[in-house]
């Protein structure tokens, strides 16, 4: 009896301790088993359609399932934001969030179904997208400091051009006429296309673009490149200074991360972003996106939300400074 007894304990401890295998992996259950859908929140084309594509390649390689882009593009890339806030936190929906929704949307106080800071589980930064600040070929001015000294001359007379009110190619001379002194004149567009063919003409003296779509003119000497937007010397233009080293602080980029919805399991997105430092740090990404004017990036989770929590302060206060409201 008490050999049986010996043999019953040990069946009751064994058994229990397959049950509690069991419940561990219940817990976390092996991820992925079916493909996941990446939300790019801009139509194709374009810098982020371009990150999101070579995510959706190199993730479905290193996680072995099929990332399958769903581009979702509509009021200023906020649809495809909200799409994702909304979306089940199971780790089968991911989306390159741009710093236009998480970002500038909010601060310029646009009515938005989800909060930049409380919807969303950062996985990792993926790009940066400099701006260098382009002036028509014919103006008087080689430098930052020269265009500044033209434009105290002739206050409220040079026009500057964007793709909207509240963008970063807007809020960026917004804030450069905050530190500066000055009066540069905004003139909206419906793209960045128009504004810079008004550059070119000398209808617009000068606009924030991304580097690749103005270096053909810059060729030609249509445009002068005189600065870049980005807060350090960028990899596609290494010899444009940046407008910090005379403004310290001064950052105008447009970026891109990959984000998934709150409250997702903190070992899908651990995972996640371990995938996300291999990919984004290797230099067949670096390669890929740097020829379509994109900067490789990469970071931990909470320095996504970091950037978020400085940049949503900063950009509201020159929003408020500078009068503007949305469209």
């Amino acid at each position: 009896m008490k050999y049986s007894h010996r043999v019953i304990a040990a069946g009751v401890v064994a058994a229990s301790l397959v049950g509690a295998t069991f419940a561990v992996r219940g817990a976390e259950p092996a991820y992925p088993t079916k493909p996941i859908r990446l939300i790019i929140p801009y139509p194709p084309g374009g810098s982020v359609d371009f990150t999101g594509r070579q995510v959706s390649q190199r993730f479905g390689e290193a996680l072995g399932q099929q990332v399958l882009v769903d581009n979702r593009g509509g009021a200023g890339s906020t649809l495809g934001h909200a799409m994702t806030a909304a979306a089940a936190p199971d780790g089968y929906t991911l989306m390159i969030a741009t710093s236009a929704g998480l970002v500038g949307a909010p601060a310029l106080g646009m009515k938005i179904p989800y909060d930049p800071q409380k919807d969303f589980a950062p996985v990792s930064m993926a790009a940066y997208v400099p701006f260098a600040l382009v002036i028509n070929g014919a103006l008087p001015a080689n430098n930052l400091q020269e265009l500044i000294k033209l434009a105290k001359s002739q206050p409220g007379k040079l026009n500057y051009g964007s793709p909207g009110a509240g963008t970063p190619n807007h809020l960026g001379f917004e804030w450069l006429n905050i530190l500066a002194g000055i009066q540069l004149v905004h003139v909206p567009y419906k793209g960045v296309g128009p504004a810079l063919i008004d550059v070119i003409a000398g209808r617009l003296q000068m606009m924030f673009s991304g580097i690749p779509q103005v270096q053909p003119f810059i060729k030609s000497g249509k445009v002068k490149a005189i600065a870049v937007g980005h807060p350090t010397h960028t990899q596609l233009m290494p010899d444009l200074p940046p407008i910090a080293a005379t403004f310290p602080g001064f950052s105008v980029s447009a970026w891109h991360a990959v984000v998934a919805p709150a409250k997702t399991s903190p070992a899908i997105i651990a995972r996640l972003n371990a995938i996300a430092l291999d990919v984004f740090r290797s230099p067949e990404y670096a390669k890929g996106v740097l020829a379509e004017g994109v900067e490789p990036t990469s970071s931990t989770p909470d320095e996504v939300l970091k950037l978020i929590g400085s940049e949503l302060p900063r950009w509201r206060q020159i929003i408020k400074d500078a009068g503007i409201t949305p469209e």
